[in-house]
Order: structure tokens, then sequence, then C-alpha cells
């Protein structure tokens, strides 16, 4: 008996088709095969295949539609139907306010019922019908909980992808902004897409992003930061080179500044690509305040990412290496509070920050209700029972307090995790060669970041002076008059060759 493979057209031998659907799905109980006889004297069947998890609850109207239809195309009672009545009623008319489709392999067929299209095949005909009736519980659009503003749209992506672009498109209503499909995974058969504006994006970028994305057709993809590390340039660093977003605002702008968004079926993060170094201290909230107020905010952040990367290090090498630099005051202060304690600078900050680390873990993973008092009951508890046990002094969890508070003022989760990664070698640094150590930390960060590429891109590039949109809307943001369209410079949102 010749083995039937599922690159096979369908057979007009219809138990044949049905055998190998019941022998691909087997084990799999919400693959349903149901059965149905029409025609006057039911002399022809038909068997509906779906998976009952993902499907509308339609599926008995669009059926009874189907073959009511079908049904009343006979001529009189007493001219039975047959296979080409079939064929030809479906491929010329089909069924009233469904579209349909007709897939000829079984391997369409078999990927369709996956992706919750009702499949109908009949006795006779080599082709099967397809309707789609996807449907999986999503949750209603909301404010995205880790981008709040105090002021501006509400709004929040969603784990419907076609609702996330129609938020973007009701920003964006141009014909400029096209979107592309795709499917990833021989299992997942993730769907997922990516837009740009024409005329803005550039279109080297562009092409390098493209290139990339084909080959990860084969991989399988759950979720948007699958694709950015798929396609991210270097995966040692620990700085992201893509930003992430909850908010179709933040997406229409970036769009408007020629950056490539890609969006996941089943997620609702949004990753906009390329992410300079600049950008990641910038928050949706900046551009709905005044520019006076939103660029001390920027400079403040900016401040935060600095003391959180180099406040441990700093006292490190000052208490262990340069006491002369600190005040005689502060300095006898200093070594009152530290007197008792067994270790070395270096040793009680790696402490500190350990448990820091640790009970920031533990309110996060916890849920949200005593998450929040676990990690601020848990630092005071653990902080005062340090000191009084001679393990740490209060000066040591006074800094090491204030790094972690610097730490949270950066908006972008993943570029604050990569200043709490790079404090390790700089407290070690700090502790080995004092502040020569520190500056020997900084000579590799900066020839680091200068090394780093995002697209083929510079990850520094625009901390250039010579470029505008940097002195425009960088370390410090101007007026929106002057930002969107200033006096003898170009739009922000610029339209490239």
């Amino acid at each position: 008996m010749e083995k039937t493979s599922v690159s096979q057209t369908l057979s007009i031998d219809f138990n044949k088709n049905i055998t190998f659907l019941k022998s691909l799905f087997q084990g799999c109980e919400d693959i349903i095969f149901e059965s149905y006889q029409f025609g006057a004297d039911y002399e022809q069947e038909a068997v509906v295949v779906y998976c009952t998890s993902i499907i509308q609850n339609e599926k008995q109207n669009l059926l009874k539609m189907a073959l009511q239809d079908l049904v009343s195309e006979r001529l009189s009672p007493g001219i039975p139907l047959t296979s080409h009545d079939v064929q030809h009623f479906f491929l010329r008319r089909g069924v009233t306010e469904r579209p349909v489709k007709t897939p000829h392999t079984l391997k369409d067929v078999s990927e369709q019922i996956m992706t919750g299209h009702i499949i109908i095949l009949f006795d006779g005909w080599n082709q099967a019908l397809s309707y789609n009736s996807y449907s999986v519980e999503k949750r209603s659009v909301a404010e995205p909980q880790n981008e709040m503003v105090v002021t501006g749209p509400r709004e929040g992506t969603i784990e419907n992808l076609t609702k996330n672009i129609g938020l973007i498109r009701a920003r964006l209503k141009s014909s400029d902004l096209k979107i592309h499909y795709k499917n990833a995974g021989k299992r997942t058969r993730t769907r997922w897409a990516y837009g740009y504006l024409a005329g803005t994006c550039d279109k080297d970028m562009l092409k390098e992003f493209e290139k990339r994305i084909e080959k990860i057709a084969s991989e399988e993809i759950l979720e948007t930061s699958y694709i950015a590390e798929l396609i991210e340039d270097s995966t040692l660093t620990p700085f992201p080179q893509f930003r992430i977003t909850e908010r179709p605002d933040v997406a229409a702008a970036a769009l408007l500044q020629g950056k490539i968004i890609v969006m996941v079926e089943g997620t609702g993060t949004i990753v906009i690509c390329p992410g300079m170094f600049h950008e990641f201290f910038q928050s949706a909230s900046d551009y709905y305040q005044r520019s006076t107020f939103s660029s001390l905010i920027r400079q403040l952040r900016i401040a935060g990412f600095i003391l959180s990367l180099t406040l441990p290090s700093i006292y490190i090498a000052l208490t262990t290496f340069h006491a002369e630099l600190i005040p005689t005051v502060l300095l006898i202060a200093i070594l009152d509070t530290r007197e008792g304690i067994p270790f070395p600078a270096v040793i009680e900050a790696l402490i500190m920050i350990f448990f820091f680390e640790l009970l920031q873990e533990a309110g996060i993973r916890l849920p949200k209700p005593i998450g929040s008092t676990v990690s601020i009951v848990g630092a005071l508890i653990i902080g005062e029972a340090s000191i009084n046990a001679g393990i740490a002094s209060p000066i040591m969890v006074v800094v090491i307090g204030l790094t972690g508070i610097a730490s949270f003022s950066i908006p972008q989760y993943d570029f604050g995790f990569a200043a709490r990664i790079i404090r390790l070698p700089f407290m070690i640094l700090a502790a080995t060669l004092g502040g020569f150590g520190l500056l020997i930390g900084f000579i590799l960060l900066f020839l680091h970041l200068s090394k780093l590429k995002v697209m083929n891109q510079s990850y520094l590039g625009a901390l250039n002076l010579n470029n505008t949109v940097i002195l425009r809307d960088g370390l410090m943001r101007l007026t929106l008059k002057k930002l969107l369209k200033g006096p003898g410079k170009k739009n922000m949102f610029k339209t490239r060759s």
C-alpha cells in the first residue's frame, strides 16, 4: 500500500484523506472530526475537521449555512447531487458572507486546522473548503503597566497582532506605512509582522533587516524578544540593541523617525529596530510635558545611570586607596561606622548588592499584592540586621540603597540591567587599582560601545555633536516647535532618499 505523504495533494478518494488526517492528529483530542450527510436522500457525505480549542462558537451556524445553500442549488427533487455539483457551487459561488479558501494539499489542510480554520472535505472532490474561525481569548486594551504616563494616551498593546497593527494604523493614516506578515517555525508557525514608513526608513537598513529575518524563517518564535536576539549584531554585550515598548504611540513615533517595528501574535510587546544608546533614556512622558521639565528629567535619568554604574566603585576606591580625597570630618564618620566590620569594602559591597538583587528578584516574582511589601520590609529588616550584626556599615547600606534607586530611574528595564552587570567588574577594578582601575574601566566601556553595531549602524553614532538629532532630542529635548520643524533645520521626522 502506498504511503501517504503530507506534501501530497488531496485525493479523490474521500476516505483516504480522512484516514491520513486522523493518523496525523492521533492523540490530539481537541481535533474534532464530524460527518454530515446532505442532499434529498442524504446521498452526499462531508466531513468537517477543526480544532475546538481555537475556533469561534459559530461553527454549527457556518456548516448549516454552507450545506443549506448547497441544497438550495438542486434543480428539482428528482435530480440527485453529484460531486461535480458540489465543486461547481463552491468554486463559483461559495458561502454567502463568508470568505473561503480551497486548499489542495494535505500539508495546507493540516496547517490551516492548527491555525483556527474549519475544514470541510467532500466525497469525490480533491479539494477542501477552509473557513477562518480562529478565536482565542485575549485581554482588552488597557494602560501598559511598565510605561505609565501622567498625561497622554492610556492605550497599550495586547496579545492580538491584528489589533496592535490597528492601534498603530489609527495614528498613522498613511499608505506609506507598510506592514509585511511572516510565519516562523515548523511547529509553532508563529504569525508575526514588521512595519516601516516608506520614504522615511533608511533603505540600506531595511535591506539589512530583511536579509537577517530571512535567515530565521525556520526558527521557533514565541515572543518578540526571540526575533530581537536572533537578528542582533552581538549577543555577548549586556547592552540592549533594540527598544521594547507596549505603547502604540511610542511605536508610531519610532516609525516617524525611520525605525522598523516588529510584532508577534500572542505577545503585547513591540520591538523597535534599531535602538541607539541615547534613546534608552527617553520616555513617552517626555513628549507630553513641557520641554524644560522633560530635559531636566532626562538629565536626571542619565545621572541615575552613571550613579548606578559607579557609586559603589567610587566608594570602594576612595575608602581603599584615596582616603586623602575624603573630607576629614566625613572620613572620621566613615571610619567610625566601619569599626568592627570584618570584611574589606569590596566584599562588604558585594554581599549587600547580592542581597539587594535577591530582594528585587523576589519582589518581581512574588504575587503583586505582597511583592512590593516583601521588597520594602525585607530591605529594611536585612539592612538593619546587617548593621546590628556587624556585617555591613551604615554608610554601605546608604551607598547600595542609592545605587538601587538610581538604577530604577532608567526607563528601559533591559538598559538598567546592563548597568547592574557592568557594576561588578567596575567594583573589582576599583578594589584592585583604585581610581586608575575606574579609569581603565571607563576606557574599556567606551571602546566596547564605540565598536558595538546595531543593524550595521554605530551604537554611539548619534552622540556625535554634529548630529542634529542628539542636539534636539537626545541628551535634552527642545520645544516641539523647534523639535518638529526648527528654523533652518530639517524636520525631525525627516524623509530619506
